[in-house]
C-alpha cells in the first residue's frame, strides 16, 4: 500500500513547493512595484511638506500594504507604554527583511531610519528616503560615520522625529539576538532621547535570511518601557547599551514563553 501512496504524497509536496515559490515570487514582485509607487507619491508630496511627515505616513501605509499582500498577520503589544505625541529611538532586533515593513506598519509614529549609505544611491527609493529625512551612514568609514551622526543630531534638533535602530548591525542567522553595536545608541544617549526596546518576533520564520521563500507565519511586535537617557552620562554608555540589549532579549523571551 505504501508503494501506491508514496507517489501521491510526493506529488502533493511538489505541488505545495510550487505554490510557495509562486506565492513568494508574486509577493516579491508586488514589493518592488508598490515600493516604487509609494516612493513616487512620497516624493511628490514632499514638494508641499518639508518636514517629511507625509513620507512618514507613506512609510507606515507601505508597510501595511506589503504585509497585507503577503497575507501576513501581525499584532502589537505594549503601545500603551508610549506617549502617542512623543519622539523615541526604537531599538529592535533584526532577523529578516520582513522586519522593515513590520516596523513601519506597527509603530504609529513618524519614524526614520539610520541606514547604510548604499541605499541612498537607489533611484526613487533612495531619493524618497532622503526627502523623508532618513539618515545614511558609511559603515566602512568610521570618521564619516561619526560626521553623519552629528548631522543627524542637528537635523533632529530642527525637526524632531522618531528613529528606528537595528543595533545588531546585521540580520541574525539563527534567531538569537547578537550583541548591540554602540554607535546609534550612544548617539541617542547624547541627544537625551528615550530609547524604546522592541522585539520583532516571528519574522525569521516568515522570511529567512538569504531566502526568497515567504512562509505564512503570524508576527508579533513586543514594545517595552522607554529607557530614559537624559539622566545618563557618556561614562554610563557601556551599561546603558547592555541594559537596552537585555530589555530586547527579555521581550523576545516573553514572546517565546507565550507562544
Amino acid at each position: 500500500m505504501g508503494l501506491f501512496l508514496y507517489p501521491s504524497h510526493y506529488n502533493l509536496i511538489s505541488a505545495r513547493r510550487c505554490f510557495i515559490n509562486f506565492r513568494s515570487l508574486w509577493f516579491l514582485l508586488n514589493v518592488g512595484i508598490w515600493t516604487i509607487v509609494f516612493a513616487t507619491i512620497g516624493l511628490i508630496g514632499c514638494l508641499f511638506e518639508w518636514r517629511g511627515r507625509f513620507l512618514g505616513w507613506i512609510a507606515r501605509t507601505w508597510g501595511k500594504v506589503i504585509l497585507k499582500i503577503g497575507g501576513i498577520q501581525y499584532k502589537v503589544n505594549g503601545l500603551e507604554n508610549l506617549d502617542p505625541k512623543g519622539h523615541y529611538v526604537f531599538a529592535a532586533n533584526h532577523e529578516s527583511a520582513m522586519d522593515i515593513p513590520l516596523t513601519f506598519a506597527s509603530l504609529p509614529f513618524h519614524i526614520v531610519a539610520i541606514s547604510k549609505i548604499e541605499l541612498k544611491r537607489i533611484p526613487i527609493f533612495g531619493w524618497a528616503m532622503m526627502a523623508g529625512g532618513h539618515f545614511f551612514v558609511d559603515r566602512r568609514n568610521h570618521k564619516q560615520a561619526l560626521k553623519s551622526l552629528e548631522k543627524a543630531k542637528t537635523s533632529m534638533g530642527k525637526n524632531p522625529r522618531s528613529i528606528i535602530l537595528y543595533p545588531e548591525g546585521t540580520r541574525s542567522m539563527n534567531g538569537e539576538i547578537m550583541p548591540f553595536k554602540k554607535g546609534g545608541l550612544v548617539w541617542a544617549l547624547q541627544m537625551g532621547v528615550p530609547v524604546v526596546p522592541v522585539a520583532l518576533c516571528g519574522t525569521r520564520d516568515a522570511l529567512e535570511k538569504n531566502s526568497l521563500v515567504l512562509n505564512n507565519r503570524p508576527l508579533t511586535v513586543e514594545v517595552g518601557m522607554p529607557i530614559e537617557t537624559a539622566p545618563l552620562s557618556f561614562e554610563d554608555r557601556n551599561q546603558y547599551v547592555t541594559n537596552v540589549h537585555e530589555a530586547v532579549v527579555a521581550l523576545k523571551d516573553k514572546w517565546r514563553t507565550n507562544e
